[in-house]
């Protein structure tokens, strides 16, 4: 059996010599390069926090001791170090998440994985312990340079530092790194310690210097370091980062030497305050693939050779994300006025391509979505046109600048989310699945939702030529679908997708959905029923050829892959009502649950979204025997006032 075999909880690590220790970590890399090469997932960020995890282990005592994590992406040596050993299933539905998850573990606690609201976390829960006298609890939050960049981190700083009697360590994982290189003032600060000749030549010279005298000389090594990595943090100023905040720091630490690390984090535990600990780890370590990588260091992959890091059995279909990069790059050289803004995702929302081209007209401002935005706006008052490129997710976290700093000011900027709708393995806080109910709240905001390729690049242009409003374009995760033709369109911009003689059903969709609604209607028409399928292509405001042809159906069914409850068939039965349209209409989405990880396939089927669960209930609806009951037939209510006559 192996080391890692017998783990079964963190108290088990106890027991283990240093030099098992370092076998351990090794078990610990080869189990995850293997197992994570066959279901995908982040690989990168928890080959680089082996022994940091392992020390807080060691020196904490989980669940007593809060572990936090931020953004939790690099918590999958936690949860082999907790006892969750079976990956088979990782990001898979019955399988383990990708991230923390109190219902797989009680030493589970932060399940969000929005970055930068770690320490907010663990300056509350530090607050609660100490004012309930639970004074023998620690709190550990490890935090990544890249999540220093966003603004919730320095609000918890500033407040953390206003009282220094709480037991709080805080872990800097330091590997000049988030998606990709970690970016602003912050990062190159660290990345001037992290890469300093003295902070280098003295921590190597030194210990070469004890291991010159044996057992013992490397003894006397261990006993000094603490003072040692004093003098570092001194000798390099980089206490001057956090001296004006009245925080304890220890540092720099290799955060690859486990006994530096046990023995800065027991500092930490003894100090009897908050305390930085300031570890340097390398993204992706022990796996030679994901070192060389430049792009994000194997961050997140699919199924991968886990000898190699080559991709298997990857798509061949273009992906949204690379038609929005190829297009966005075409009007950028139409129009000098587009510039592109991300906060720390240049690669994954496809702004790279514009970057390289044009390196000076694209800003990555780190993980700071609210000054992203707010920034959009100073930009576009100041004659530019930026392009905020972002996950659907993690537009929430900015929505009161979108409103009050970009729609407020009737600033043109345009925003693109990325992985909206169901992303699949995620999970709950990555879903992309509240952007099109948050967002139509915005006065003049107006809301696009492309159903491949064609329509990605056509909306686009559309949306760069709104100066005096924000537009959205938004988009699926993974790779297009075919090509959906309009047989005709309306001269508002609706695509008429399919259209029956008889007008039974109205069948309204949202962007993808699109190929379900025609699913549908073929369906519907091997029943009788007759159905029109449109796609609005602006979901927002509401074209008021979807008014007019509601009125002309007898029922209306809308199909977005957002949540129901304040969606885009909200709006439109709104609508419908404001131009006296009674239209029966029935709205489908996805509930507002936080859904689990699953595939894209699976979370549509539980939620309804199939075409046959659809088709059914449509047909109910059309033969009255299922609210909300169609419009009767015209001949029918000809029929039925006529009765009503000769009864009076």
């Amino acid at each position: 059996m192996s080391l890692l075999q017998s783990i079964h909880g963190p108290r088990d690590l106890d027991r283990l010599s240093q030099e098992q220790l370092v076998v351990l970590a090794a078990e610990i890399r080869e189990f995850l390069v293997r197992e994570v090469s066959k279901t995908g997932g982040h690989l990168g960020p928890n080959l680089g926090v082996v022994e940091l995890t392992m020390a807080v282990h060691r020196v904490f005592d989980s669940p007593n001791d809060a572990i936090v994590f931020d953004t939790g992406h690099q918590s999958y040596v936690h949860k082999l170090l907790t006892g969750r050993q079976d990956f088979s299933r990782l990001r898979e539905r019955g399988g383990l998440a990708g991230y923390p998850q109190r219902s797989e573990s009680v030493h589970d606690i932060v399940e969000s994985s929005h970055a930068s609201s770690s320490l907010s976390w663990a300056d509350g829960i530090s607050r609660a312990f100490q004012m309930t006298g639970q004074k023998d609890r620690h709190v550990v939050a490890i935090v990544g340079d890249g999540a220093l960049t966003g603004g919730m981190t320095w609000e918890a700083l500033n407040n953390i530092s206003d009282d220094n009697s709480r037991n709080l360590v805080i872990v800097v994982n330091d590997n000049g790194r988030s998606y990709a290189p970690t970016i602003g003032g912050m990062a190159r600060f660290l990345n001037d310690v992290r890469t300093r000749r003295s902070y280098r030549s003295l921590y190597a010279s030194s210990r070469r210097f004890f291991d010159l005298f044996g057992g013992p000389g490397r003894a006397l090594y261990r006993g000094i370091r603490g003072g040692t990595h004093g003098f570092l943090s001194r000798f390099s100023n980089n206490e001057a980062l956090y001296s004006n905040l009245d925080i304890k720091y220890i540092g720099p630490i290799h955060g690859h030497d486990l006994r530096a690390m046990e023995e800065a984090l027991t500092q930490a535990k003894n100090y009897g305050a908050p305390v930085i600990v300031h570890a340097i780890t390398q993204k992706g370590k022990g796996f030679e693939p994901a070192v060389l990588d430049a792009a994000d260091q194997f961050h997140a992959v699919g199924h991968i050779d886990p000898e190699t890091g080559e991709p298997i059995g990857a798509s061949d279909k273009q992906s949204w994300t690379s038609v929005f990069a190829e297009e966005l790059v075409v009007l950028a050289d139409r129009n000098p006025a587009i510039v592109g803004i991300t906060a720390a995702m240049l690669r994954p929302t496809g702004l790279q391509p514009f970057a390289a081209k044009y390196p000076h007209r694209v800003f990555d401002v780190g993980i700071a979505e609210q000054h992203a935005v707010t920034s959009a706006a100073g930009l576009a008052f100041g004659g530019l046109h930026p392009v905020v490129a972002l996950y659907a997710t993690f537009i929430n976290r900015a929505f009161d600048q979108v409103l009050m700093d970009v729609a407020l000011h009737k600033a043109g900027v345009t925003f693109v989310l990325d992985r909206a709708g169901v992303t699949g393995p995620d999970g709950p806080s990555h879903h992309g699945i509240w952007d099109l109910a948050i967002l139509q709240v915005v006065p003049h905001i107006r809301l696009s939702a492309p159903r491949d390729a064609t329509r990605l690049r056509e909306e686009l242009g559309e949306a760069v030529a709104v100066t005096d409003a924000p537009t959205v374009v938004r988009f699926s995760k993974g790779s297009v679908g075919n090509e959906i033709a309009a047989v005709r369109r309306q001269p508002d911009g609706v695509d008429v997708l399919s259209e029956a003689s008889r007008k039974d059903v109205l069948i309204v969709t949202v962007g993808p959905m699109a190929e379900i609604g025609l699913a549908v209607a073929e369906r519907l028409a091997d029943q009788g029923i007759g159905a029109t399928v449109i796609d609005p292509r602006w979901v927002v405001p509401v074209p008021k050829s979807v008014i007019s042809l509601a009125a002309e159906h007898r029922l209306v069914v809308t199909i977005e892959d957002g949540i129901r409850v304040g969606g885009i068939g909200t709006r439109i039965r709104q609508e419908l009502r404001a131009a006296g349209v009674d239209t029966a209409l029935t709205e489908l989405g996805l509930p507002d649950e936080f859904l689990q990880h699953g595939s894209r396939a699976e979370i549509l089927e539980e939620a309804g979204l199939t075409p046959q669960q659809i088709a059914r209930d449509v047909v109910e609806q059309v033969l009255g025997s299922k609210i909300p009951v169609a419009r009767p037939l015209a001949d029918d209510a000809h029929e039925e006032r006529s009765l009503g006559s000769d009864r009076s």
